[in-house]
C-alpha cells in the first residue's frame, strides 16, 4: 500500500466505537484492493433466487411442464418488459368443421311439388327446416340455414349437411309413403355417408313412425348438385321426409316430430351413437 492509499483509507475510516450498529461493513481485504463478503448483499441474493425458483415451479405445472408455447411466450414477454408475463391466449371462435348445415329443399329456387290445394313442397321443407335449426342450436351447435342453391354451398365445410325435401302429392299407390334417406353414390368417405345414413333412417324412423324405404331412392337423390358442390371433407345426405300425399298430416300438423326425428338422426352420426338398422346398400 503506497502513502496515498494508506491517507485516503485513513480519511475514510471512522473513529473507534463507531459503526458497531451498522449492518453492513465493507472493509478492504489486504493486499487484495476487493470488498470483503457483505451478509446483506447475500442474504439478498439468497432471496432473489429463492423467489424466483418458487415463481417458476408456480408458472410451471404438470400440464404446461415443458411447454415450448409457454416457454415462448415468457420469452416475448421478457423482452418486452421483465417483469410481464404474457397470457395465455384461449380462441373461442367456431371451426367451420364444427358446423352443420341444414338446405331446405327448393327454397328461393322453386315450388317443388304442388298439392292440388296450393300446398308446396317447398314451404314444407322450409317449416321443417327452420324448426331443425332451431332444435340444434338449442343442442349448443353453430347451424346454417341454407337454400337450394345457396352461393355458401362452394366448398362448405361442416361436420354434416342434410337436405331436407318430401315426395311427390299425386296419389300413386297405398304403398307410397314413408320415407327415404341417400348420400352421394360416390361419397369421398363412404363409411362417413354410410353412417350418416343409417343414422337418420334409424332414429327418424324411431321418432316418427314412417317406414323406411331403402331400396326406393333416385338418381335425383343419389346425384344431388349439392353433394358435388361442398368440400369433400363434409359428410351429406338427402332426406324425403314422406308423401306430401299420404303422409301430409304428419309433415303439416305435426313438423315438430318431423324436426326432431331429424334432428336425432344428426346427433346419432355426430356423437357416433349406436344404431339397429343395417347399412344400406347403394
Amino acid at each position: 500500500m503506497n502513502n496515498d492509499d494508506f491517507l485516503s483509507l485513513e480519511e475514510h475510516s471512522e473513529p473507534a466505537g463507531q459503526g458497531a450498529d451498522e449492518t453492513i461493513l465493507e472493509e478492504t481485504n489486504p493486499g487484495s484492493g476487493q470488498p470483503r463478503f457483505s451478509v446483506f448483499a447475500g442474504l439478498q441474493s439468497v432471496f432473489i433466487v429463492a423467489f424466483l425458483i418458487a415463481s417458476l415451479f408456480t408458472l410451471f405445472t404438470p400440464n404446461n411442464l415443458f411447454s415450448g408455447e409457454t416457454l415462448e411466450r415468457i420469452f416475448q414477454a421478457w423482452q418486452a418488459n421483465p417483469t410481464t408475463v404474457a397470457p395465455l391466449l384461449v380462441n373461442n371462435s367456431t371451426p367451420e368443421t364444427a358446423r352443420i348445415g341444414i338446405v331446405a329443399g327448393h327454397w328461393q329456387n322453386d315450388s317443388g311439388a304442388v298439392c292440388d290445394d296450393g300446398l308446396t313442397e317447398e314451404q314444407v321443407n322450409l317449416q321443417i327446416a327452420t324448426l331443425v335449426q332451431q332444435k340444434l342450436i338449442a343442442e349448443g351447435y353453430a347451424v346454417d340455414l341454407l337454400s337450394e342453391f345457396d352461393e355458401r354451398l362452394s366448398q362448405y365445410k361442416a361436420m354434416v349437411l342434410i337436405s331436407i325435401h318430401a315426395d311427390t302429392c299425386e296419389y300413386i299407390s297405398n304403398e307410397a309413403t314413408g320415407f327415404k334417406v341417400s348420400a352421394a353414390i360416390h361419397s369421398f368417405y363412404p363409411e362417413k355417408a354410410n353412417r350418416l345414413v343409417v343414422c337418420m333412417a334409424d332414429r327418424y324412423q324411431a321418432i316418427t313412425g314412417l317406414k323406411y324405404r331403402p331400396n326406393s331412392t333416385t338418381p335425383d337423390m343419389t346425384s344431388y348438385h349439392a353433394f358435388d358442390e361442398i368440400h369433400t371433407e363434409t359428410t351429406a345426405a338427402i332426406i324425403e321426409t314422406g308423401f306430401l300425399n299420404l303422409d301430409r298430416q304428419i309433415l303439416t300438423e305435426n313438423p315438430d316430430l318431423i324436426a326432431q326425428g331429424i334432428v336425432n338422426g344428426l346427433i346419432c352420426y355426430i356423437r357416433n351413437e349406436n344404431v339397429t338398422l343395417p347399412t344400406p346398400l347403394p
